[in-house]
């Protein structure tokens, strides 16, 4: 058997049908073809970094079920992929990335693309290692997805030496079985305890980060936060794990929070955290407030704020002990808080008023805040899922778009890295071919890897690139293009749109056209408009 039947083999075993990266030649070669030739389709892209946030954005949108697996070159090709593995390492995104390097007689000795990965994706994976051996292919792909599939979600990184894929060994050497995730309830006197200093607080608020959506959790928070008439704010990692317009949501914490999640955090005395890592630096500071802490794995416990109530287990199952323990310490009768519901509305409401003369304005240069209330409420936001990029349209998108079901938003930005967002989107439409897919990017962020929207048309992955084009980079540097004109080239359908009365029917032409299967480019000329949610975290954040 080959290492690359032995590849081949173990990926079809856990569900994965495609993979994608940039081929460039050597043992990524070898993976493709034998991939090809196993009914795994090969997604090329038009660079390594898309290529791994492709799978990025498919394995969040499928919650690691299954994984996305990324096939990346050796030598400089590595140095292309590491802003993608560095964003899924910053948001806990569990991928696969398997990476070529040279010979094994020959690393290390200055031949063309003598490059180690394993030097340089350590720092950015839960684990990297080297397939030094193709009968060690099943033994550490075995590895791979355990690590994958269980504790503290990250990229996994596998290489493998051009001569490993095609080498040879015994039939009899090979034995694999496909890996289930390895999951725990929390320990029952902690979740107890827990529930009482819950239950005794004035203020609580539920705080529900990604690790809620990688349990697919969102039954079971919503139930919790019934029971306990407790306000839910998301991180923006998370946002869409809670419906947006439930009666308890106050939408997603951090700098470019809304005004609702901000209020709530500050008159709270006890924080019920679930998934999420409560790292300091722009999120949510919960400093000052008794900390319950859910979580798969202890990695985040204790990090930057004292854990007080820490309950290590996976996110669905320690929810439902907290549901029954609350029940048994309330014979069934859950905490009455029916004020808190009034207090949403009103504090909901001051925020909508406040911006909406902007997201109705009728300004040339269109104001960007017209742009996203007017595409909010011409999709059909149940079937749609949209991912911001980097910068302003993150800032200004986030708190304005209500998200309604699991994933519908994808919310991303440990490590920022512009032009994410085109990847994202592919991997989200991979995941979802039901759904409207659009990646919603300034004119900065779509240039860095716009020339990605012709893979979107090549291999007839259908999505809504929606440009922001106010002509400079965070407000400040001058920036030149006709972006509309370049997804024409690409073989997409463009439209620039001007004028605001404009903006509705070129949105439902856009639909139209990926609906027909055809990826569309809709560049809007905007204003810049600078973010001033901050505000209403002054001291918070």
């Amino acid at each position: 058997m080959k290492g690359t039947t032995a590849i081949t083999n173990i990926l079809k075993a856990e569900g994965v049908k495609w993979v994608t990266g940039y081929y460039d030649g050597g043992g990524a070669t070898h993976i493709i073809d034998a991939c090809r030739e196993a009914g795994i389709r090969p997604i090329h892209t038009r660079s390594e970094r898309v290529g791994v946030n492709i799978a990025d954005g498919f394995t969040r949108v499928t919650n690691g079920r299954p994984n996305g697996v990324a096939v990346v070159g050796g030598g400089q090709t590595v140095g292309v992929a590491y802003s993608g593995i560095s964003q899924a390492w910053s948001d806990n995104v569990p991928l696969l990335v398997l990476a070529s390097s040279v010979v094994r007689d020959r690393t290390g000795m200055g031949v063309i693309q003598d490059y180690d990965p394993m030097h340089v994706f350590k720092p950015i994976t839960k684990w990297t290692e080297t397939i030094n051996y193709a009968y060690r292919v099943p033994e550490l792909m075995m590895r791979a997805f355990t690590y994958l599939r269980s504790g503290k979600p990250s990229p996994v990184v596998l290489v493998t030496p051009h001569d490993v894929p095609i080498e040879e060994f015994p039939d009899d050497k090979y034995s694999y079985t496909p890996v289930a995730a390895i999951k725990s309830q929390g320990n029952p006197r902690s979740v107890e305890v827990a529930v009482r200093a819950l239950l005794n607080a004035n203020s609580p608020i539920i705080y529900a980060g990604e690790g809620t959506l990688y349990a697919e959790a969102w039954d079971e928070l919503r139930e919790f936060a019934e029971l306990l008439q407790a306000p839910v704010m998301t991180t923006m990692k998370s946002k869409s794990v809670f419906p947006e317009n439930h009666p308890l949501s106050v939408g997603h914490g951090g700098r470019t929070g809304t005004k609702a999640a901000a209020h709530f955090l500050k008159k709270s005395d006890l924080v019920f955290c679930i998934g999420a890592s409560l790292q300091r630096g722009a999120g949510a500071d919960v400093s000052g407030r008794v900390i319950v802490q859910v979580d798969a794995t202890e990695y985040y416990m204790n990090k930057d704020h004292v854990t007080n109530h820490a309950l290590l287990g996976d996110a669905k199952l320690v929810l439902r002990q907290a549901i029954d323990e609350v029940k048994k310490q309330t014979n069934d009768a859950g905490k009455e808080n029916k004020a808190v519901v009034e207090e949403i509305v009103k504090v909901k409401k001051e925020f909508i008023d406040e911006w909406m003369p902007l997201m109705t304005s009728n300004d040339v240069p269109i104001n960007p805040l017209r742009v996203y209330w007017e595409l909010m409420h011409t999709v059909d936001v149940k079937k749609t899922i949209i991912t911001h990029d980097a910068g302003n349209v993150r800032d200004q998108l986030c708190p304005l778009w209500e998200s309604l079901t699991p994933r519908g938003y994808v919310g991303w930005g440990g490590q920022s890295g512009l032009g994410s967002s085109m990847g994202l989107a592919i991997g989200a439409k991979l995941a979802r071919p039901d759904c409207l897919c659009i990646q919603a990017a300034g004119d900065g962020g779509f240039a860095y890897t716009a020339t990605d929207f012709e893979t979107t048309v090549r291999e007839k992955i259908p999505i809504l690139s929606l440009v922001i084009n106010n002509s400079s980079l965070s407000g400040g540097l001058g920036l030149s293009g006709d972006w509309s004109k370049l997804g024409e080239a690409m073989g997409g359908y463009s439209e620039r749109v001007e004028k605001p009365d404009e903006i509705i029917p070129a949105i439902k032409r856009a639909i139209s056209s990926v609906d027909s299967g055809r990826s569309a480019v809709l560049e809007v000329i905007t204003k810049p408009q600078r973010n001033t949610h901050t505000r209403y975290w002054s001291g918070l954040a």
